[in-house]
């Protein structure tokens, strides 16, 4: 079998998703590509999208959160979005590349490769099976004017949101969110061993996603006084943070910017500390870590933040500077963690990738 996954670098978790599907598909032996679909347009096409959303997400959250409500605004208007016709404009590449690239099945962790593969059906162009992959715990504006073959969501328990906008029941496979290999299955001790963590002393992982967003500093600076928690800070892509708290907290805390270990330092930890994306508290589930979340970027995140807390599966807090100590003691307490964990083991469906590469393979089976 032939896969095509198309995905955007508007924030790492939609790539990851997608790079799981790879690892699964591949694992299999089926061939697979991943492509970033505005690579397609030319050589800065793809860059141009993707910093625009990471500045905007980095630099300026509460405007982000003010798109997005304005999607969300729009979403109830009786015609189509400008996100589609956007898409739409830059479809052709895609058609073209189609014609001479054929596969079995297109895996879309993301929005707008659907619009786009949407736009080429309402063309009447014929386009192999179509899987969009849902990596919020919502349904994000404008999903519903996508026309995919299958909807991959998180959880049953978003199956009413996704029909409430009008997407087909039948269409809708709550399988969850895909994550990668290196968080399923492994023993924490060994790694925690190869980490050099020290038995019976207690870490904190701390993050901001793939952009190093959720304003670090303020958590960071917050548990600093606490010498009985090691620190780990995970910076991602954002330079500025990574070398503001190399500066101030490098004799406290051990700061990174970016690793290829992500899943050992989460796997090793006691608590997890992180803006709500949807494939980081994914992640954080499918390895059994306690979760606090914090800092959310206004919109999906702010979604994400209520499935999990609302479910146990996560402590939300809105001021770490008053809030992220008594969270931290909470979830320190063996019981109050053993709670967490359960809930997100018996919440949420697990090895995604797994049950998608069976979906897509009995969907081609039988085409």
């Amino acid at each position: 079998m032939d896969a095509l996954i198309l995905s955007c670098g508007t924030g790492g978790g939609h790539n990851a998703a997608g790079r799981a599907v790879e690892q699964e598909l591949r694992a299999r032996g089926h061939r697979v590509t991943f492509m970033n679909p505005y690579d397609l347009q030319g050589p800065h096409a793809a860059h141009t999208v993707n910093s625009a959303y990471v500045k905007l997400a980095q630099r300026v959250p509460g405007a982000f959160g003010a798109v997005y409500g304005l999607g969300n605004a729009y979403r109830r208007l009786p015609f189509r979005s400008p996100v589609y016709h956007f898409n739409g404009a830059t479809a052709t590449a895609l058609q073209k590349y189609l014609d001479t690239h054929p596969c079995d099945a297109i895996v879309m962790p993301h929005l707008f490769p659907a619009e786009m593969v949407t736009h080429l059906k309402r063309r009447g162009v014929a386009v192999p099976r179509t899987y969009f992959v849902a990596t919020d715990y919502t349904c994000i504006p404008f999903t519903e004017e996508t026309d995919c073959d299958r909807y991959i969501i998180p959880s049953p328990d978003l199956t009413e949101d996704f029909l409430g906008r009008g997407l087909p029941e039948e269409r809708l496979a709550p399988l969850g969110i895909p994550v990668r290999r290196e968080f399923l299955g492994r023993d924490r001790a060994q790694v925690r061993d190869r980490l050099g963590y020290e038995e019976g002393r207690r870490y904190a992982l701390l993050a901001g996603g793939s952009i190093g967003a959720g304003n670090l500093e303020e958590s960071v600076r917050t548990l600093a006084s606490d010498h009985d928690l090691q620190i780990t800070v995970v910076c991602g892509s954002n330079r500025r943070v990574y070398e503001h708290l190399s500066r101030e907290f490098g004799w406290r805390a051990t700061v990174i910017d970016h690793t290829d270990d992500f899943a050992d330092y989460m796997l090793a930890s006691d608590l997890f500390i992180s803006k709500p994306g949807g494939l980081s508290s994914a992640e954080a589930a499918a390895v059994g870590t306690a979760l606090i979340h914090v800092t959310p970027i206004p919109g999906c995140e702010t979604k994400n933040m209520a499935f999990f807390a609302s479910r146990g599966m996560s402590l939300p807090v809105e001021s770490p500077k008053k809030e992220l100590p008594d969270a931290c003691r909470a979830l320190l307490d063996p019981a109050e963690r053993e709670k967490m964990l359960h809930a997100q083991h018996t919440r949420l469906p697990q090895n995604a990738a797994s049950s998608l590469a069976d979906l897509i393979e009995s969907d081609v089976a039988e085409k």
